[in-house]
Order: C-alpha cells, then structure tokens, then sequence
C-alpha cells in the first residue's frame, strides 16, 4: 500500500521527536559536572573534633558540618568520601591546592591568604572573634585601666593554634604582641590557666564554649568579644573546580534557606548535645 502524505509528516515528526530527544539525552550527558566521574565527592575534614561542628575521626557522623557535607553530597547524587588525614585547619587548604580533595568542611575560616589559593563558598556560619585572658596577667598588664582600652596596643604574651586562621590574623591584629604559636586548642588554654602567656586569640565561640565545659576557669580566666571583628566559617573548594563552588552556594541558598549561624545558636547546639 502507497504511504500517504500525512502518514510521511506523522512518520518526519515522531523521527525529529526521538533525534531531539536522544540530542538532549547527549547533550546531558556531555554537560559539566561539578564532581569527578569516578561519583564520589572527596571532603577533607580534621582529624580532630570541634564540636557542634564534627566528631574526631572515627567518632561517627553527627555535627553541623558533617550534615553539611552529606547534604551537598546527596543532592549531587554522589557518595561522600571522607578525608581526616589532616592535622591542622591550613592542612585540609593543602589537601584542595594538590587536588586529593574537592571540598574542605571543618570550621573552615575565610582569610585572604587562603583566598588565593582556594575558593569558598559564601559564609554558613558568622562567629566573633575573641580572646582568653589570664585574669592575673591581664590586671597587671592594665594597671587599672578598663581591659578593652589595651587590647588594641597589647604587647604582651599571646596564644594561638599553629595553622589556624588566628595564627594568620594574629601579626596583623596585634602588631606588638609577641606571637606563641601552639599544637592545640588544650596546649594554648594549660597556657592560659598557668600565666605563661596573657591572652589566647580564638573565635568567641570556642572560648564561650571553653567556659560551659569548664565553669571553674572563670576564677583564673575572663573572655572578652572582639565585637568589631568577624570570624566567617564557609565551605573550602578546590581552586579548579568553579562549578562546584557555585552549586555549594546554590545548596546554601535553597537547601539551608540561607542560613547562617551566629555564636548562641551554635552554642545552644552543643548545650543540647553535650546533655544527650
């Protein structure tokens, strides 16, 4: 039997149909994605814990980080594979410039020397920053003045965590003081609580939550609030990969309804969970 017209147009029509349909299904398949093709996300985390944010390695998968992490990993349809090789905040930075991870997710500060070496996302968290002062030293130090009128010009002993985001801000910050660089959160507070040095420098969250885990360091330790400075806690992306900086501040956006936490929120968090 002859083909007609309209059975040659219905017959043009259903094969243009599947040619844009199997275009489109090529196409998608060639578009960019934000991670590699092996469909793993590879996050660089401390080894250390920081809680609310993340447990030490090993100690499970609870914290605003950990979360943080699987979520992003979940609506990119990959796995989530953990990297808690790093010793310091400045190691997860090297783990993104050599390219072994694609993300860093840990209490992550933004700072501009790290801003030229990685990207990052927009902030999730905004803290301020704080210091530790031994009460002894620091009355000492004032000669009756109120503390605020000396931080500024301090030169005394201060305390920071070697490759955190303090040991960076410090020089600059204090300019006079003289810098002590410590391996540990602990170590710099054992400093505090004997006097060798005046003041630890930290994000006012810590400290705060310092005091709740140790009410009776108010006797030889006061904290005091930079309230003029910020400490902004944001997701590190390795520098090659534009793409999935972006989609993490799209998640940001409408998965977390651009939230971003301050320091009670976050302390009310660990209250809650240290009473679990």
């Amino acid at each position: 039997m002859s083909l007609t017209r309209r059975t040659l147009l219905t017959a043009g029509s259903v094969g243009l149909v599947i040619a844009q349909a199997q275009a489109a299904t090529q196409q998608a398949q060639n578009a960019p994605s934000p991670t590699t093709s092996d469909n793993r996300l590879r996050i660089a985390m401390p080894a250390f814990a920081s809680d609310p944010f993340f447990p030490a390695d090993g100690a499970g998968d609870k914290g605003i980080d950990m979360e943080l992490a699987r979520g992003i990993a979940a609506e990119l349809g990959v796995e989530p594979v953990f990297d808690r090789s790093a010793a310091t905040f400045d190691g997860m930075v090297k783990l993104l410039m050599s390219g072994q991870a694609d993300m860093a997710i840990g209490k992550l500060s933004r700072t501009l020397q790290r801003g030229r070496s990685i990207l990052y996302s927009k902030p999730y968290a905004i803290l301020h920053q704080g210091l530790l002062a031994n009460r002894l030293n620091l009355a000492r130090i004032a000669q009756g003045k109120p503390p605020e009128q000396i931080i500024r010009d301090f030169s005394g002993d201060l305390g920071v965590i070697e490759g955190s985001s303090f040991a960076t801000y410090a020089a600059a910050t204090f300019p006079h003081a003289q810098i002590h660089r410590f391996a540990g959160w602990n170590t710099v507070v054992d400093a505090i609580r004997n006097g060798t040095i005046d003041l630890a420098y930290r994000d006012d969250f810590e400290i705060k939550k310092l005091l709740v885990d140790d009410p009776s360091m108010t006797v030889v330790a006061r904290s005091i609030t930079l309230t003029d400075k910020v400490d902004t806690i944001a997701v590190g992306v390795r520098p090659d990969n534009p793409h999935l900086a972006a989609f993490v501040d799209l998640y940001l956006d409408l998965a977390k309804g651009q939230q971003v936490l301050n320091t009670d929120e976050i302390i009310a968090r660990y209250r809650l969970g240290s009473k679990a």
